[in-house]
């Protein structure tokens, strides 16, 4: 597949071209206005991340960026903008596997946000109204309510698909293709291509890149959504009810046969047309109790007369993951005081209960908070550290000195004592209210006003 993006379509009168011409030409000139450039430094500097290869951090873009500007837009506008490397960072994805990120230097990310912001009204329009990733006023929780509604309508034999690794295998000529549709613009399009190819740096090493996007790039989401809403007009055209988030997506459908059949109608499409391959471990013909979508489990409510009634529940890996990250927080070498442990728990157990408000999930709520008050319990207990501090503040929180003495001195493990009513009864619930703590039950009823909020607000 070849690139030409001299060509003019020759669909196009010489009036309608000179207009072409005249507004592309003034896309490049959107992209580095002032106010635009603006919005997408607060972009980058709010959505934080590491540094690039230059090491240059979000936090030094409002004082280093202007500095950099007037150069910067001079060698775009003349074409002889050449991007950093991108810096490879491996990040853990689970089961002891890792996913590869691909981080730009804050200056690329600075100009990759103020291309997105200017490109990205141009296709939203197109977008299916079933896509529901990285895009204005839509989340992941509409896409579950969606799921929900199609298992709802007797649609319960469900195509699970999963693209192997979709992000590191997405076809540049193809995208770049996709994306000339609509941006004519030819520095924009350098701009976009040259993003694309830039090698990207791993343990120091440079490595070229031929295709794929890196994950880690405020353009990639689009350029992501470019690419698939191929797919999603492909599946509007046979009429095919799915939902799609990012590179997430299923159908619905009402038997298995149709399922089978539909699976092999969209491998084949997306080997041929999309050049994307399915991981074949990771997908299938599901039926709602054994389906997942974006940490959402299906469970049948089991009421007269209501066969395809589910409610929603949180799936055990995303159980698992809140777990492992309280786990690092209350870690109790950690050199950590306990306001700080405590507001960080708060952070992370408000983002997780607001994600999944409206799932029945009360009783496994109070199993952890009992696991993760005695984790503070033990916390407190370790930094006591020497029996004579341990002593004193027993005393101090009620126990009398004869049992405090004894207490203090117990060859009992941490654990143990952690759940024992040695603090059980003296680190009490009230008591670790008054340093801030906040249980996920309390949370969770905060959130849930109503339990039988639906999930697709």
């Amino acid at each position: 597949m070849v690139l030409n993006f001299q060509r003019n379509d020759v669909s196009y009168s010489p009036e309608k071209r000179e207009q072409v011409n005249r507004l592309n030409t003034k896309m490049i000139e959107r992209v580095v206005h002032p106010y635009n450039l603006q919005k997408a430094v607060e972009q980058v500097i709010s959505n934080k991340g590491s540094a690039g290869v230059d090491g240059i951090k979000t936090s030094q873009l409002k004082t280093l960026f202007p500095k950099r500007k007037d150069q910067l837009l001079e060698a775009i506008r003349q074409g002889n903008y050449q991007p950093s490397a991108i810096l490879g960072v491996e990040i853990p994805k689970g089961e002891g596997k890792t996913r590869l990120l691909g981080v730009p230097t804050t200056t690329d990310r600075v100009l990759q946000q103020a291309v997105s912001q200017v490109i990205a009204p141009l296709f939203e329009p197109e977008f299916s109204h079933n896509s529901f990733g990285f895009r204005p006023n839509k989340n992941a929780r509409q896409a579950v309510g969606q799921a929900r509604d199609y298992i709802h309508q007797g649609l319960n034999h469900i195509v699970d698909i999963d693209l192997k690794n979709f992000f590191d295998e997405v076809d540049h000529c193809l995208l770049l293709n996709l994306v000339y549709r609509k941006v004519k613009c030819k520095t924009t399009m350098r701009l976009i291509r040259n993003w694309l190819r830039v090698p990207i740096q791993i343990k120091g090493k440079l490595q070229k890149r031929r295709k794929g996007v890196p994950q880690g790039s405020p353009l990639s989401p689009l350029l992501s959504n470019i690419l698939l809403n191929e797919l999603d007009k492909e599946m509007t055209r046979r009429k095919l009810k799915f939902v799609r988030y990012a590179d997430d997506f299923s159908i619905y459908s009402k038997s298995e046969n149709q399922a089978k059949a539909t699976a092999q109608v969209i491998a084949k499409f997306l080997k041929t047309k999309l050049q994307l391959t399915i991981n074949t471990e990771k997908s299938g013909i599901r039926r709602p109790v054994n389906f997942t979508l974006l940490g959402f489990g299906f469970v049948p409510t089991y009421k007269k007369g209501s066969k395809n009634d589910y409610q929603l529940v949180v799936a055990e890996k995303a159980w698992k993951k809140l777990k492992e990250r309280l786990k690092s927080i209350s870690r109790k070498t950690a050199p950590v005081k306990l306001e700080e442990r405590i507001a960080k728990i708060k952070e992370v157990q408000r983002g997780w209960l607001n994600y999944f408000r409206g799932t029945s999930i009360m009783g496994k709520l109070r199993d952890l908070d009992g696991w993760l008050r005695n984790r503070l319990r033990y916390c407190i207990w370790h930094d006591w550290k020497k029996p004579e501090r341990k002593r004193k503040n027993l005393i101090r929180l009620g126990v009398d000195p004869d049992h405090a003495y004894a207490f203090s001195r117990t060859r009992k493990g941490g654990w143990a004592i952690a759940q024992s009513p040695i603090l059980n009864t003296t680190i009490t619930l009230k008591r670790l209210k008054q340093r801030g703590y906040q249980s996920l039950t309390d949370v969770y009823i905060e959130l849930n006003p109503s339990l039988c909020e639906p999930p697709n607000t």
